[in-house]
């Protein structure tokens, strides 16, 4: 299949017009914008020297300290976006839920929702509560100029997850038993933290976000079946809550249920690396989407990390639009000279099709 890229290339008058919100439009660009899942954050030096003694959680409320680490990167690779730096927890612990995010473990709860009466820890989250997240954005959009920036949150089921497990977990077991034990709490937990993502997602827009994107980290734990029916109308509010820019919503482990992930309202569908972008456009017809370099790959030898770029740029094109980025996060030991390389690869790619 041929495609034409429209080359009309001039320099973007804001973010709005800018490579990266064109192509969640689903227009079809001149060469895939590029972007990075955790390109703010532990895989870079100066990342790791600025946050030396600062808790993890502590860093996401201070609007200096996420300026400069959502900066950091478009600084070193010239990436098309920014992404806001924070945790998909600072909602919750705004709202008075104990949770820290432990080092070499994640989130971890001093008291699990597993009980009515545990859902008294979760107030709905006023604007108030973040303050310090709309300071920073307003900053960091000031900072940017034409480079957009992304907000985010968790999505109600991972975060749930959470809450229910009390911190990460293998195999879900307490959180699928409450789910299907007692549906009608599991299904008050999960509105009220779509309340709360869909509040934290507005804050970030009305200070300036040019686009969202939505986290479900460990959807891929569950059937199709039980996310149509358990988490699928929870993020769909979340996403219908979010007006006037685009929305991408990524899980990870969800290539058979993506057109599931589509209908709850993303205008921009996310693919992991298990999926090729060709195959992931024939189950998300019409839809622009993002992705999916395997974030493992990016340690191998440059020839096979510059092929593995090329392919996806390539499948890519079977899609409406594409936004290059990782099939899941950059891992800390990520050499970040080689998502530089790959950076550069990318925005090449345009001269080359």
């Amino acid at each position: 299949m041929t495609v034409t890229y429209d080359d009309n290339a001039s320099a973007p008058a804001g973010p709005s017009e800018s490579l990266f919100v064109r192509a969640c439009r689903g227009e079809r660009t001149s060469r895939p914008p590029v972007w990075f899942m955790r390109q703010a954050g532990r895989s870079l030096p100066e990342y790791r020297r600025l946050r030396e003694g600062v808790p993890m959680l502590e860093s996401c409320t201070r609007p200096d300290m996420v300026t400069e680490i959502t900066l950091q990167p478009v600084r070193r690779y010239g990436v098309d976006a920014a992404i806001f730096y924070s945790d998909i927890v600072v909602p919750l612990r705004a709202v008075g839920v104990d949770v820290d995010v432990k080092p070499g473990v994640g989130p971890v709860l001093g008291s699990p929702i597993r009980t009515r009466a545990d859902l008294e820890q979760l107030r709905p989250l006023e604007p108030g509560d973040v303050a310090f997240v709309d300071e920073a954005v307003r900053t960091l959009v000031g900072e940017l100029g034409a480079t957009p920036l992304i907000g985010f949150a968790g999505a109600p089921f991972t975060l749930a997850s959470y809450l229910v497990e009390g911190g990460p977990s293998k195999n879900h077991e307490v959180t699928k038993a409450l789910m299907h034990s007692d549906p009608e709490l599991w299904h008050e937990l999960l509105s009220r933290v779509a309340g709360i993502s869909a509040m934290f997602l507005d804050v970030q827009v009305r200070a300036g976000a040019s686009a969202v994107q939505l986290f479900d980290s460990w959807a891929g734990a569950l059937s199709a079946a039980d996310y149509a029916k358990y988490v699928h109308p929870h993020s769909a509010e979340v996403l219908d809550s979010v007006i006037d820019v685009p929305r991408i919503h990524f899980g990870v482990g969800t290539s058979e249920f993506l057109p599931l992930m589509a209908s709850a309202g993303a205008d921009v569908v996310g693919v992991d690396w298990r999926l090729p972008l060709d195959e992931a456009a024939l189950r998300v017809p019409g839809k622009p989407l993002q992705g999916n370099l395997d974030p493992a790959l990016l340690g191998a030898d440059w020839p096979v990390v510059e092929r593995e770029v090329h392919r996806i740029v390539a499948e890519g094109r079977r899609a409406p639009a594409h936004v290059f980025n990782l099939g899941h996060g950059v891992l800390p030991t990520t050499n970040p000279d080689v998502l530089a390389r790959v950076t550069e690869t990318v925005q090449a790619a345009g001269a080359a099709a």
